[in-house]
């Protein structure tokens, strides 16, 4: 029987390649009386739906986990773990079925993040790379290929470098990390720091992806709290 995440009025997420990767996972699924908004019914949304960012979720996570030349036992239970935690058990053993599916599958990133690129605003996306550097720690370190994979993905995802360079600086720390995170300078001037810290909150603000489901909007709430805690300890260092 198809979960709550996965009933929720997926879209576009049918269309193109990620379509061909999991359309018969889905189909399989679906009970007969559950109903699913597919591509050409007229029926769109100027917002991505929590079912459609899963499935984003788990085509990404899924490459990333398989950039360095394997997926191990401990990187796989701990996105276990992380799906429990941010879905639900009953949402998770769906998504670990598809994720694991993914794992066996060939597909080219360029084509999937092309069709992410026309639905998902930026918001949404920058928390796809959120999720993706959590993902990549699993194991207590990040691979450089796995860096380097997520650097190509934001690239075809046309992310600003910025707001990657941000998202990095809270998992790959140094002492510059809370500077990244407010995407400025370490030579930045007072004003300019308070100027930064507006912007990235008001940018980054949870409610931003609200439409995605709770669940998804614990995950954003990292982020922001990753924004106060930046300026709070650069306040404190310079004594503001």
């Amino acid at each position: 029987m198809l979960g709550k995440m996965f009933g929720a009025g997926l879209g576009w997420a049918f269309a193109g390649p990620i379509g061909g990767l999991i359309g018969w996972w889905i189909g399989g699924q679906l009970d007969a009386n559950q109903t699913i908004n597919l591509p050409g019914t007229g029926k769109t949304s100027q917002l991505t739906r929590p079912g459609d960012f899963a499935v984003a979720l788990l085509v990404l996570v899924a490459a990333v986990m398989k950039a360095d030349g394997k997926v191990v036992k401990s990187e796989l239970d701990y996105v276990k773990q992380f799906l429990i935690k941010s879905f639900g058990r009953e949402n998770a053993q769906e998504m670990l079925i598809l994720l694991k599916n993914l794992l066996d599958q060939d597909y080219y990133i360029y084509e999937i993040a092309d069709q992410i690129n026309r639905n998902m605003n930026s918001a949404e996306k920058v928390q796809l790379m959120h999720v993706l550097f959590g993902i990549s720690q699993a194991d207590g370190h990040i691979d450089s290929s796995e860096v380097d994979l997520i650097q190509e993905i934001a690239r075809h995802l046309k992310v600003n470098q910025k707001d990657l360079d941000s998202i990095m600086a809270i998992f790959v720390k140094d002492t510059k990390s809370y500077y990244k995170i407010l995407e400025i300078e370490p030579s930045s001037s007072d004003q300019e720091v308070k100027k930064a810290y507006r912007s990235m909150a008001t940018r980054f603000h949870p409610d931003k992806v609200q439409h995605l489901g709770p669940e998804f909007q614990k995950m954003a709430e990292e982020k922001f709290k990753a924004i106060n805690e930046a300026y709070q300890l650069i306040k404190a260092e310079r004594g503001l």
